[in-house]
């Protein structure tokens, strides 16, 4: 792996930090393992993970711990819930929301998700903090240093570490509401001589260093990176509100002419509504009312459900965008600081959760000295991650251009390609299986394991250990290959619950298989 930008100064080699020698490495002056940079979901996960797997997590995020993260994710996906549920999650996240076991779009096309061979065959509608309370509250309860207020200014990097310099203000929150580290270290002032939100900087050095802080990631921007791409669509409109009308339970997209919109029920008597008209193109700036969105929305629908009693609107623009590299050296990237794309078919929180369960165990593994190729190991995470990041801005490209299509000829294909979406099964399975995640395979040898039923109970639950899952035939030993990284007393052993099998299956931490060669 060559390195990237111009802050990386060498090639980064690696030395594991053991339960052992954790205290050896504080001497030689680390301040924590891995730095995490951006609270928003894909950072608490990694957060939470890491620290669970017994490393120091400090977890930094420019917001204060009062101000709303205000996003517009609604939608978890089949696969990122089997992820949730491996950390004991999902069943909580559940309550929060809707279940929908169908998307409808442009009138043609709907997709059955009950369908799908998964614990989860359905999305779940749920606010987007509802994902960050949970997670927030595992990090915390796992140990991790969470520090709001606090902003990453910048970073440089050598063989054995990266260092950040952070800005923290005055009433920077730490974990349990605790003064910032840089305020304890300097002395804490007292109320006479604090003065109120004044910065405070304070250089950290970790050992690995994540960017999950967001499109315009402070992390991207200091190692150099660049992010091609630009907007896909501009001016929409979104909002929460209130129907008079109820609308079909489901998940709906429709387009009608020039327009188009999109329902989403949350359960409670809110719907997500958004809308885009082609002859109201304006700044993100301009103001938003609640009739302009329920002009956009009886265009496409033919009604607008009597919409009422907005709680909030807003516009924005979406942009296509991915890094060429998520790894630099000790700092990676994940989340909307790698890639970020439409809205369509709701996959941008999802990807980048699924960004952080596939970084998490492989940092951990190096970090516990358990890689037997360390640098082969977290270069897997970009080979494997990016391509992802691709076929996703690709599926949700296709998908927004396919509801803005203007001429009539773009028309006509949309028309055919719904119409292959909806009645050739192969391509309905492969679209289904990319949208909701399950079906997304790294390799021939690396592909997700639905759960399984074996003596010892289900693998999501044994993977909550965050350990690998050794699954064989009853009264056998296999022995897992040397490259698997992971110490012999971390390899969980479980037995199929069905005698008839008599295959081995080695499944990592993430719920995907490796190669027992």
């Amino acid at each position: 792996m060559s390195t990237i930008g111009p802050t990386v100064t060498t090639r980064a080699t690696t030395t594991p930090a053991t339960a052992d020698n954790r205290a050896a490495a504080d001497d030689r002056g680390y301040d924590t393992d891995v730095l995490v940079v951006g609270a928003g979901p894909t950072g608490l996960l990694l957060a939470g993970d890491l620290a669970a797997s017994g490393l120091r997590v400090t977890l930094v995020e420019r917001r204060g711990p009062a101000v709303s993260n205000m996003t517009r994710a609604f939608a978890v996906h089949a696969r990122t819930l089997e992820q949730l549920d491996a950390r004991g999650l999902a069943e909580p996240l559940l309550a929060t929301g809707t279940c929908l076991d169908r998307l409808e779009m442009f009138g043609r096309v709907t997709f059955d998700l009950s369908h799908l061979r998964t614990r989860f065959p359905y999305v779940l509608v749920t606010p987007q903090y509802e994902v960050e309370r949970l997670l927030e509250d595992r990090a915390r309860a796992a140990g991790a240093d969470i520090r709001y207020d606090t902003e990453l200014r910048g970073l440089r990097q050598d063989a054995d570490s990266v260092t950040a310099d952070l800005a923290t203000t005055s009433e920077g929150a730490t974990s349990e509401g605790a003064t910032s580290e840089g305020a304890t270290s300097e002395g804490a002032a007292g109320p006479s001589d604090q003065v109120q939100d004044q910065p405070r900087s304070r250089a950290l050095r970790a050992r690995y260093l994540v960017g999950t802080d967001g499109v315009r990631s402070a992390v991207r921007r200091a190692i150099g990176l660049p992010f091609p791409g630009g907007a896909v669509i501009r001016s929409l409109v979104l909002a929460d509100v209130r129907l008079t009308d109820t609308p079909p339970a489901a998940l709906t997209l429709a387009s009608g002419g020039d327009s188009f919109a999109v329902v989403i029920p949350f359960g409670d008597g809110w719907y997500r509504v958004m809308g885009w008209d082609r002859s109201r193109q304006v700044p993100d700036s301009e103001p938003v009312e609640l009739d302009e969105l329920r002009g956009i929305v009886r265009r496409a629908f033919g009604t607008d459900h009597g919409m009422h009693d907005a709680r909030w609107l807003s516009r924005f623009h979406s942009d296509e965008r991915q890094a060429p590299a998520y790894r630099a050296g000790r700092v990676f990237l994940a989340g909307d600081a790698a890639h970020v794309h439409s809205p369509a078919g709701g996959q941008g929180m999802n990807t980048g959760l699924q960004d952080a369960a596939n970084l998490s165990w492989k940092l951990a593994a190096v970090l516990h000295g358990e890689a037997p190729d360390p640098d082969a190991l977290l270069d897997s995470y970009q080979a494997e991650r990016h391509p992802v990041g691709t076929q996703v801005l690709r599926s949700s490209g296709a998908l927004i251009r396919l509801a803005i299509a203007r001429t009539p000829l773009q028309r006509a294909a949309r028309g055919v390609s719904a119409r292959v979406l909806a009645h050739v099964r192969p391509v309905t399975s492969y679209a289904m299986g990319q949208v909701t995640g399950i079906g997304i395979a790294y390799d021939r040898d690396t592909h997700r394991v639905p759960d399984l039923k074996l003596r010892e109970g289900r693998l999501y639950e044994l993977l909550r250990e965050g350990r690998f899952v050794l699954v064989a035939p009853e009264g056998t030993a296999p022995v897992p290959p040397p490259s698997t990284p992971a110490a012999p007393d971390r390899l969980i052993r479980a037995t199929w619950s069905n005698p008839a099998r008599r295959d081995t299956l080695l499944v990592r931490p993430d719920g995907y298989t490796t190669a027992l060669h």
